[in-house]
């Protein structure tokens, strides 16, 4: 179409024939007679609406998740969690993918949490609504959507029933476990892991992942990189005499490697994630009795019972954080020499425990 604009003679092309037929042909011409009339330039009213075309296919959810979990693996969180948000992003991809995140609607979200709730996932659909959250304030911050519409759905979901994991409490019973894990006939190095696990109140993917680089045994002391724990901040385990003893021999065995637990495989790796509780099973004991995990509720319960030690102190050598954002800002203090005092102390009841053949043996 031949046309004068801004005293400027210009043409337009819609397309080839016959891959634009003639009859769509005229009917484009006559939108950008429209155009012309309204004192507008057809040409760039077609470059805007294609620069407009690029910039919604540029904000995908696809396109916004991908780059928040690449901005995730820059901040180095780890490869496992990152491996958990794509899973979840994942189930999404296939309905919400291609739409850009802020024509997303509020049924189309609760669609994908529907379809994993019907498979009795009532706990990760929770958290793939707190996924949603997170991606969509991301959006928001990159100007990409208006709101976060994931807060729409509170209360729509299944509140998944809390399950504990399993954890041995009783001191005859936890003296019992502690006896049966220096019976442990498997990996030599497996054995140590189970010995320490009581006494060091971490995770079992910190144990798993420890690296030596990481201990001062002169010290007595382990720090935990912040990109290791689950909060995000350098933690301080301190090394009680029961530990370094167990350190001291297991050095022997992969003193001159990264990991303190390597895998059978390849010593550039960690034993797995399930190499503990497969320990357990293997003793006897069921994931109903007891878990890896488990360690850590056995270290809060018991010292939280005994009122030996401030809550605060507890808590803090369990890395949790306190959700009251008022106490918090005051609760600054890092508590160490009460965690001293603490692990040592719990350290000796654990051998306690372990020579005694009842309560009051």
């Amino acid at each position: 179409m031949n046309y004068r604009f801004d005293k400027k003679q210009k043409t337009l092309s819609f397309g080839k024939f016959p891959d634009l037929s003639l009859a769509k042909a005229r009917e484009v011409r006559d939108i950008a007679r429209e155009a012309l009339a309204l004192g507008l330039d057809p040409a760039e009213e077609r470059k805007a609406r294609e620069r407009e075309a690029r910039i919604r296919r540029s904000e995908t959810f696809k396109v916004i998740s991908d780059e928040w979990l690449d901005r995730l693996t820059l901040e180095g969180r780890a490869t496992k969690t990152l491996a958990k948000l794509r899973w979840m992003i994942d189930i999404a991809t296939p309905l919400l993918g291609n739409r850009p995140i802020a024509d997303i609607t509020v049924p189309e979200l609760l669609q994908v949490l529907r379809s994993v709730e019907a498979r009795g996932r009532y706990e990760t659909a929770t958290r793939l609504r707190s996924t949603f959250g997170t991606i969509f304030r991301y959006a928001i911050a990159t100007g990409r959507a208006q709101r976060d519409i994931s807060a729409d759905l509170r209360g729509a979901l299944i509140t998944p029933k809390v399950k504990h994991r399993a954890a041995i409490l009783e001191p005859a019973a936890l003296g019992g476990l502690l006896r049966a894990i220096d019976t442990y006939d498997g990996q030599p190095t497996v054995r140590i892991a189970l010995q320490l696990a009581p006494h060091l109140f971490v995770r079992p993917g910190e144990l798993r992942m420890a690296e030596w680089n990481e201990f001062d045994l002169a010290a007595h002391l382990w720090v935990i990189p912040a990109a290791k724990t689950k909060m995000r901040r350098p933690h301080k385990v301190y090394l009680t005499d029961e530990v370094l003893a167990l350190l001291k021999k297991l050095r022997t065995m992969t003193g001159d490697g990264q990991y303190l637990f390597p895998s059978v495989r390849t010593p550039k790796r960690p034993i797995t994630d399930n190499t503990l509780n497969a320990a357990l099973r293997r003793l006897g004991y069921t994931s109903e009795e007891m878990t890896a995990h488990g360690f850590r509720a056995t270290a809060s319960t018991v010292p939280n019972e005994s009122r030996k030690w401030h809550p605060d102190a507890i808590e803090r050598q369990l890395e949790h954080v306190d959700g009251n954002k008022i106490h918090r800002a005051y609760a600054r203090g890092e508590h160490w020499d009460e965690r001293v005092k603490m692990m040592q102390y719990w350290s000796r009841y654990f051998v306690g425990l372990k020579k005694k053949s009842t309560v009051n043996g």
